[in-house]
């Protein structure tokens, strides 16, 4: 069932402070399977409590994994323990890692991705929304649920913000998404955009896929390069930052123009010669893709989400 997450992920929530405890509560309302949660606060035995739910707090990750065979990690960690937090992780093996932490060192992040190197686990993250599945009810992230629907369209992006604006088109349209990964906006990050789309590419459950990216790197060229050489299946993008001057950061870390590269205009033409269709406005990404799937044949409407 679609990418990285599915009806079996045991999560294990990393940070149980005050975000940490209401995010996870709307995951648990939301209907994610939360098996374990991991904080120095709680003793050996103590347990988190949501109306129907419970699970068990665990002072170390490894424990929590031995006991509940968790399969899956977030991380809610303050910036200065977070990239601890992903070591902790991998030592323990987690198969998949998200990390929403936003302004973590990136001296840190290279001891993350150091680690990562050969390692049982890839991470999302840090500085990410995370990952949301529709159809498998499966909340890995901050998200907001209510504007996700079950479908068929990937979305894939580095900013948070854009994939709620970019989801809530799509859902207005009565255009589903089969999942949605936000993959982080720092210089040093695990998965990029080029990984999501091959899995995207491999996934029967997705018929087409939103691209999100940004001024700064050359991640997007990356993504442009795998969708001329491998990528069958419709690609909208939107690149953030067109009017940003060189030099200044815009939002994100990795969101500084340092080259030519790293311009919104090198990254639109890349992704154009790849065959990607793209939007010019971030308000047409909707309308955009339901065009594309018409085009294709692909477009199911079950009638438009009513606006309120």
């Amino acid at each position: 069932m679609s990418i990285l997450l599915n009806n079996r992920t045991r999560l294990l929530i990393q940070g149980l402070g005050n975000e940490g405890q209401n995010q996870i509560r709307r995951s648990l309302d939301y209907g994610t399977r939360v098996v374990a949660g991991v904080h120095p606060g709680f003793r050996g035995g103590d347990t988190f409590n949501h109306g129907a739910h419970e699970f068990p707090v665990y002072p170390t990750v490894v424990e929590a994994v031995s006991k509940t065979q968790a399969n899956c990690s977030i991380i809610y960690v303050p910036a200065p323990g977070a990239a601890d937090a992903i070591l902790e992780n991998i030592a323990a093996e987690v198969p998949l890692i998200v990390c929403i932490t936003e302004g973590v060192p990136v001296h840190d992040m290279i001891r993350v991705r150091t680690a990562l190197e050969g390692s049982k686990s890839r991470l999302i993250g840090p500085n990410c929304p995370g990952i949301i599945q529709p159809a498998s009810q499966c909340r890995v992230g901050i998200h907001p649920p209510d504007v996700f629907m079950a479908g068929n369209v990937g979305v894939v992006s580095r900013s948070g913000t854009l994939v709620y604006e970019a989801v809530d088109q799509l859902t207005r349209a009565g255009i589903g998404q089969s999942t949605c990964v936000g993959v982080g906006g720092d210089p040093i990050i695990g998965e990029q955009q080029q990984a999501i789309l091959r899995r995207f590419q491999s996934d029967p459950d997705t018929d087409a896929v939103v691209l999100i990216g940004e001024i700064g790197g050359l991640a997007e060229q990356a993504a442009a390069a795998y969708i001329k050489r491998s990528m069958t299946k419709p690609v909208v993008a939107f690149i953030a930052g067109a009017t940003a001057p060189p030099g200044r950061r815009m939002g994100h870390a990795g969101a500084i123009i340092e080259g030519e590269a790293g311009t919104a205009e090198a990254k639109i033409k890349a992704l154009e010669e790849a065959g990607a269709v793209i939007s010019r406005s971030p308000a047409e990404i909707g309308s955009t893709m339901r065009r594309v799937l018409e085009e294709a044949g692909k477009y199911q409407a079950p009638g438009a989400v009513e606006q309120a």
